[in-house]
């Protein structure tokens, strides 16, 4: 299987792109050799579109600082590489990062770094400009897909020419808005025929690297040197010079938007900032404004060189600044308010009725974290993945998520700080099949390496499925759908250290066999882990059984199968029933959207009454009876 298209559309095509597909096709015309990413919203879309391109090699990598060291070799051996990730990824990907600052590249090497401003799909709000300057590199910021075409293309000119890795810093809203872009056609290029042994170079122990350092701080002279003339940094003039702005990437779009008359500095080559260009701005306009998302990097060092400007004084410091937070906040440097600027409250928000974030019919994790709702006396430190979602309604499931892996060395970490008063509590960690194999490994082996009391619920629905069910080293295939070796869970675990009576795999459809053995594993000492072993709903390789229906003849509205919390089960009507003790209690009748349910039977277990029975039949299921997904009947 190759899903690569033998015909890529012909220099000069206009195509309607988002900027992610513009930077893969940016990165294939640049003629890179080697592409890595580790799937990770709003960047994932970049590597799945170069996967289609022919004469590259693209791969999912198992974490970001693998992808980065894999384009760094291809650098070395004298071809282009490139990386992507999200902006939490670049965390991860550091190590490697900061040691290539000193290095310098061979082949150009460029690094897509996706900004999730406005906590879309993450759980933090960084700004990735900061290793601009803390790694001393070049940062482009794109404002639309046109950009993030050229701006890519660019970013390998500029990495060979400076011997540097370059950061296009993209948001979440470049990433994902589409626009027309003009493409060109793939260079054949190749700085070096293989890699060149040179120890002094590439070996960074001390003796060698500092003596990087002077090279690397003449590059940023260079650098600012060149900011002063690169086209995606320009003057744009206004009629109106009651306000000039600084701004670049999606905010460029917003000022533009709201403020058509007024001149703009617009910044697409955006560190070194170009001191220069900004004061020239300042000394034809009242009043100086910056607009960046999210921190105020290019404020602090304009006023750090004398000019007054406006910034985070007025605009919030996270999310999207749209031009309804411009209007409102920057009011007062137009002598007006909310009340008085005739754009303000024109259009009354919109009351969109609440749908918080749940879990897909039928996800093999629903029964995972009924069951833990079922548990008393634990704590259950969480990871980043769909089964973060069971920290909400109704399992309430999940204690901590802070980053990927994190589970692991956080579940140790309040074992290892129990007092007197937790001594029996259990501590269960939760984790998905890549997660663990992105970060969550190492974590494992220091439980079992420092004698954790935990049970790690490893939970494996073979794919990544929160980015959209990409390949990983647990599914067998890779990023082309290609066979693949594909983890065996069972023996990694026990080769980290965990003894094989303690690891278990178990079906998390069949709840009470999941209960009986958190149970059992909880109350005995030691590390454990149990593996799920059930596909995700979306991918291909699901497969859907009967679906069910709800007999409202024999339905008593307990509600138990609400508390598993599949979306296909609706409430049709409450009811407040006294009962013979006196205590009210409220009877939930519901129904099963046919539609949506896939039969993967979790709902019949706690149903009390049997009224859960086959749609379009009229005999009641049988819970023990039930297959899995994925099983014949």
């Amino acid at each position: 299987m190759n899903p690569k298209p033998l015909t890529p559309p012909v220099a000069g095509s206009r195509l309607l792109m988002s900027g992610n597909e513009a930077v893969a096709r940016a990165v294939w015309d640049a003629g890179a050799r080697v592409a890595a990413a580790y799937p990770g919203t709003p960047s994932t879309e970049i590597l799945e579109t170069l996967a289609f391109y022919p004469d590259i090699y693209a791969e999912w990598s198992v974490n970001e600082k693998v992808s980065l060291e894999v384009a760094i070799g291809a650098s070395l051996a004298g071809a282009r590489g490139f990386c992507a990730m999200k902006h939490v990824g670049l965390n991860v990907a550091s190590d490697a990062l900061m040691t290539l600052t000193l290095t310098g590249v061979v082949g150009g090497l460029v690094i897509a770094v996706a900004d999730d401003v406005g906590f879309s799909s993450s759980q933090n709000e960084q700004d990735s400009r900061y290793w601009g300057r803390f790694g001393h590199l070049p940062i482009l910021e794109p404002s639309d897909s046109q950009e993030a075409y050229a701006m890519t293309l660019e970013a390998f000119a500029l990495s060979e020419t400076y011997n540097t890795p370059v950061i296009v810093r993209m948001t979440t809203r470049v990433n994902h808005v589409k626009c027309l872009v003009t493409v060109g056609e793939r260079q054949q290029h190749r700085v070096a025929d293989s890699f060149t042994k040179d120890p002094r170079r590439w070996v960074m122990v001390p003796g060698n690297a500092q003596h990087h350092v002077p090279k690397m701080l003449a590059r940023d002279k260079a650098l600012a040197a060149a900011t002063l003339s690169s086209p995606f940094n320009r003057l744009e003039p206004g009629s109106d010079t009651h306000l000039g702005f600084i701004t670049s990437g999606a905010a460029y779009m917003h000022v533009r938007d709201v403020f058509p008359n007024a001149p703009v500095l617009k910044l697409g080559f955006s560190h070194p900032i170009p001191i220069e260009l900004v004061r020239q701005l300042s000394e034809k306009v009242e009043k100086l404004v910056v607009v960046e998302e999210t921190e105020p990097l290019l404020e602090t060092e304009i006023k750090a060189h004398g000019i007054s400007v406006h910034g985070k004084d007025l605009l919030p410091a996270n999310g999207e600044l749209s031009p309804t937070v411009l209007r409102k906040n920057l009011a007062p440097l137009l002598g007006q308010t909310a009340a008085t600027d005739p754009n303000i409250g024109q259009q009354p928000a919109l009351e969109v009725f609440p749908r918080p974030p749940t879990m897909c019919a039928a996800c093999p994790h629903m029964g995972v974290f009924y069951t833990l709702s079922q548990l008393r006396n634990v704590n259950i430190p969480g990871d980043i993945g769909c089964y973060t979602l069971g920290a909400g309604h109704p399992w309430k499931s999940l204690d901590t998520c802070i980053s990927m892996g994190a589970a692991m060395g956080v579940a140790l970490g309040m074992d290892k700080a129990r007092g007197a008063e937790d001594e029996n509590k259990r501590i269960v960690a939760v984790i998905g099949d890549s997660t663990f194999l992105h970060m969550g490994m190492q974590g494992l082996l220091d439980i079992a390496y420092n004698h954790g009391n935990v049970t790690v619920l490893l939970l494996d629905n073979r794919t990544v499925g929160m980015t959209g069910g990409q390949e990983n080293p647990g599914t067998g295939r890779d990023i082309y759908g290609n066979p693949a070796p594909r983890v065996d869970f069972v023996k990694l675990v026990e080769a980290l250290g965990i003894a094989p009576d303690r690891i278990h795999v178990v079906d998390p459809y069949q709840l009470p066999v999941l209960f009986k053995t958190l149970r059992q594993e909880t109350k005995t000492e030691g590390p454990s882990v149990i593996i799920t072993n059930k596909p995700c709903v979306l991918i291909d390789h699901y497969e859907a059984l009967k679906p069910y229906e709800v007999d409202a003849s024999l339905c008593t509205g307990c509600g138990n199968c609400v508390e598993v919390g599949c979306p296909a089960i609706h409430v049709t009507r409450r009811e407040k029933v006294i009962k013979p003790s006196g205590k009210e209690v409220e009877l939930a009748f519901v129904n099963i959207e046919t539609t949506a349910c896939t039969g993967c039977g979790l709902c019949l277990q706690p149903c009390a009454p049997k009224a859960i029975i086959h749609a379009s039949t009229s005999k009641p299921a049988t819970a023990g009876m039930v297959t899995a997904p994925g099983e014949s009947q």
